[in-house]
C-alpha cells in the first residue's frame, strides 16, 4: 500500500471537507490519487431542518447528525473520496457555546487517544501527505483546534506521512467575497469590523502559505459538494456569490506546509511536489 500516492484529510466536521478541501480531493482523486476523509464528529451541533439551532424547538441531536453524515457521504461521492473514516465523536458546538463544556464533547477528548486513533489509520492507509487545520490559525474552533493537534500529534508519531499541511485562507479572497455580498444588500463584515489583533493575526496566517492549488478545473464539483450538506448551507450566503467571485475566491485552495521530508521548493503548486517518481529523480 506504501506505493499508493495517498492524500488524508483531517477533519472536524460533516461539510468541512468540502468547504476546505473539496478542490483538492476532487483534483487529486482524478488523477487516480487515493483520498481518504477523516472526520472527527458526526455534527449534532450543526442546524437541525428549517434552521433550527442547538437548544431549539424541534432541535433533535441523533437526527440532526445521521442527517449531517448522510450528506457527507453524498459530499464524499461528489467529490471522488475513495475512503471515508467515521470517528463518531460528539460535536463540541461553537466555541462561545455551554456543550463544550460537556465531557463527552471531542473537544475534552484526552489528545492521546484521538492521536492514536488517526496513527491507526495512517498506519493503514499510509499516506504521504496529511492535511489538517492551522492550530493557530485564525479559526479557533475547539473542534478544529482538536482535530489538528491529534492529527499533527499522528503524523509525528507514526513518522509515515511526508508532507503536512495546514488549509489557509487568504484575508484578501475574504475581502472579495464580502464586498461582493454587501454590494448585494447582505449584511456581512468588512475589514472594519475586525478587531487589529484579528487582522494582524489573518495577515500572518496568508504570510505563511507556501502552496497554492488550482482548482478552477473542479470548482463545479466542489460548489455540488458543499451544496450536498443543505441543511447547514441553503440559507446561508455561500449559495449568493456571484459566480465570477466565487471563482476569483474559491479558484484556489491555499495550504501552509507544516513539515516535509522530501525536499520539494517552495513555493508549490502540488501537494504531492516532490513524491512523483519524476519528481523524486529530479530531487536525487
Amino acid at each position: 500500500m506504501a506505493k499508493t500516492l495517498t492524500l488524508m484529510a483531517v477533519h472536524a466536521h460533516p461539510d468541512d471537507e468540502a468547504s476546505g478541501t473539496g478542490g483538492v480531493l476532487a483534483t487529486y482523486s482524478g488523477q487516480g490519487i487515493r483520498t481518504v476523509v477523516v472526520t472527527c464528529t458526526n455534527g449534532e451541533f450543526g442546524d437541525a431542518p428549517g434552521g433550527v439551532k442547538p437548544g431549539g424547538n424541534g432541535h433533535e441531536t441523533q437526527e440532526v447528525a445521521q442527517l449531517r453524515l448522510a450528506e457527507l457521504r453524498e459530499s464524499c461521492k461528489i467529490l471522488g473520496v475513495s475512503y471515508l473514516e467515521l470517528l463518531g465523536y460528539h460535536d463540541s458546538g461553537m466555541p462561545d457555546w455551554d456543550y463544550k463544556q460537556r465531557p463527552e464533547a471531542f473537544c475534552n477528548v484526552p489528545l492521546a487517544d484521538v492521536a492514536a486513533r488517526i496513527g491507526g489509520l495512517i498506519e493503514r492507509y499510509q499516506p504521504q501527505v496529511v492535511v489538517t487545520y492551522d492550530p493557530k490559525g485564525p479559526y479557533q474552533h475547539p473542534d478544529h483546534v482538536h482535530a489538528s493537534e491529534a492529527a499533527v500529534a499522528a503524523v509525528t508519531a507514526t513518522g509515515i506521512p511526508a508532507k503536512l499541511y495546514f488549509t489557509a485562507m487568504r484575508g484578501s479572497d475574504w475581502q472579495k467575497i464580502w464586498q461582493a455580498l454587501r454590494d448585494l444588500g447582505e449584511d456581512v463584515p468588512d475589514m472594519s469590523s475586525v478587531s487589529p489583533q484579528m487582522r494582524q493575526q489573518m495577515a500572518g496566517h496568508e504570510a505563511r502559505i507556501s502552496t497554492t492549488i488550482d482548482i478552477r478545473p473542479v470548482l463545479d464539483r466542489k460548489r455540488d459538494a458543499l451544496m450536498a450538506h443543505a441543511s447547514q448551507i441553503s440559507e446561508s450566503w455561500f449559495s449568493k456569490i456571484p459566480a465570477e467571485i466565487a471563482e476569483a475566491a474559491f479558484g484556489r485552495e491555499s495550504f501552509i506546509r507544516a513539515s516535509d521530508s522530501t525536499g520539494a521548493p517552495v513555493p508549490e503548486d502540488d501537494l504531492f511536489a516532490g513524491l512523483r517518481p519524476a519528481d523524486r529523480a529530479a530531487l536525487g
